[in-house]
């Protein structure tokens, strides 16, 4: 247990934490997930003022979760669009309003994230082993990288 608490400052989460910052970052990041994509629709949407704004947005393009780039029609006007890294965050940006609704508001989010195919609403974010069980509070431990898997070799 030792070796583990002194290596928990290993930990990715405060790198995570440090490249979303703060509430406005989540909510940018949500505007964009719900296809907004300029500076104006960011503003008008959030009510962020705009010198917050223009701080959050070079910070997301900076970590590589948004890019900016002339837009095709209007080459004088820049719009922000997700990454591959900033997609990524999705689950995260889930789990967080589900989350939310169980323990902050009591209610269901409006509007409902559906799936586009049978627009039937998704599933609730969960924590799965490697071969797709659901994991509770009960069923996990931190380990060290030499500890993984040693429950496959006892047993071989």
């Amino acid at each position: 247990m030792g070796e583990l608490r002194e290596r928990l400052s290993e930990c990715s989460l405060p790198a995570a934490l440090e490249a979303m910052g703060e509430r406005w970052s989540f909510l940018i990041l949500r505007a964009s997930f719900n296809g907004l994509h300029h500076f104006e629709e960011f503003q008008q949407e959030l009510g962020i003022a705009r010198n917050i704004l223009a701080n959050r947005l070079q910070r997301l393009v900076e970590h590589g979760i948004l890019t900016r780039q002339p837009c095709p029609e209007d080459r004088r006007k820049i719009e922000y669009r997700l990454t591959d890294k900033g997609f990524a965050l999705l689950p995260t940006m889930v789990a967080l309003r589900q989350w939310g609704e169980r323990w902050g508001t009591g209610e269901p989010a409006f509007p409902v994230l559906v799936d586009a195919r049978d627009r039937k609403p998704i599933r609730e974010v969960a924590v799965l082993s490697h071969d797709g069980r659901v994991l509770g509070k009960h069923d996990l431990i931190w380990a060290l990288p030499s500890e993984v898997g040693q429950a496959e070799r006892a047993a071989a």
